[in-house]
């Protein structure tokens, strides 16, 4: 008898973004978040920045927001543009506290902040990263860190010593490991991810084109070698966000053959 053999599929996210800022803040996430569960999608990415207003971020608004994705059979990441690591590369508990105050509203899964720091790294001392770990302790949610577009945030040194100089044991403070935006902070994702991969909890899926500060995200093409790579290397069982743009003119219709496809890249 011949064994059937069954494809691994992988969750899938849909960020909110990738149906268009300008989307999500006129309609709010709620709405886009119905587009994503006809999409098929696991998850939803709130995205902080596309509040329309500050009061969508209270704690009322965000439960309410929770429960509305919950039940279209979703579950949701929480997406903040504050940085764990102020500019001076110390640890700034209050942006780290709020994030994870916000994420427990929301009722999310993963809280993403990004890394930050200066160019050359973050604080790694004991005493910081007990403080870090110690208010990560009251989060339900996995804290994740992204690498970011600037130097500051985006290196691949900066995550490997803050990572290193972590308890071994620990897993409180992991990554989200975005596939292009180590190309705007100059660094080859292929190396980040053969160094990083082991702390990834979260992916971040797109494709860039163009060069500078001239650099777009997009989606990767089906004969993308590059990004068929990455994937190689990073952790099957993490969820895969999407965060290139859908076709504007298709957007569901696009949205749900992403899905299906990177649940199964």
């Amino acid at each position: 008898m011949n064994e059937r053999k069954f494809e691994s599929r992988a969750e899938v996210v849909i960020v909110s973004s990738a149906f268009g800022a300008e989307a999500i803040r006129r309609d709010g996430h709620a709405y886009w978040a119905a587009a994503a569960s006809r999409a098929g999608a696991n998850g939803f990415e709130v995205r902080r920045e596309l509040f329309a207003d500050e009061s969508d971020a209270a704690a009322g608004a965000l439960r309410e927001l929770g429960e509305q994705i919950r039940a279209l059979g979703l579950w949701a990441v929480f997406s903040t543009p504050a940085t764990l690591f102020a500019a001076d590369g110390a640890l700034d508990r209050d942006a780290l506290t709020q994030a994870i105050d916000e994420g427990a509203a929301l009722g999310a899964r993963i809280v993403k902040l990004q890394l930050g720091g200066t160019p050359d790294g973050t604080a790694t001392d004991a005493a910081t990263l007990d403080r870090a770990l110690t208010a990560i302790s009251t989060s339900r949610a996995q804290v994740v860190v992204e690498n970011g577009q600037l130097r500051a945030g985006g290196t691949i040194d900066a995550f490997a010593a803050l990572f290193d100089a972590l308890p071994l044991d620990s897993d409180a403070l992991t990554m989200t490991f975005d596939t292009g935006n180590w190309l705007w902070a100059g660094e080859n994702p292929l190396d980040a991810a053969q160094r990083l991969a082991r702390h990834v909890r979260y992916v971040h899926c797109k494709a860039v084109q163009g060069e500078g500060a001239r650099r777009f995200a997009v989606a990767p093409a089906a004969d993308d070698a590059n990004f068929a790579a990455l994937l190689a290397l990073l952790p099957r069982d993490v969820p895969r966000g999407i965060e290139f743009p859908f076709d504007p003119a298709a957007l569901e219709a696009d949205a749900a053959a992403r899905v299906a496809w990177l649940a199964t890249a």
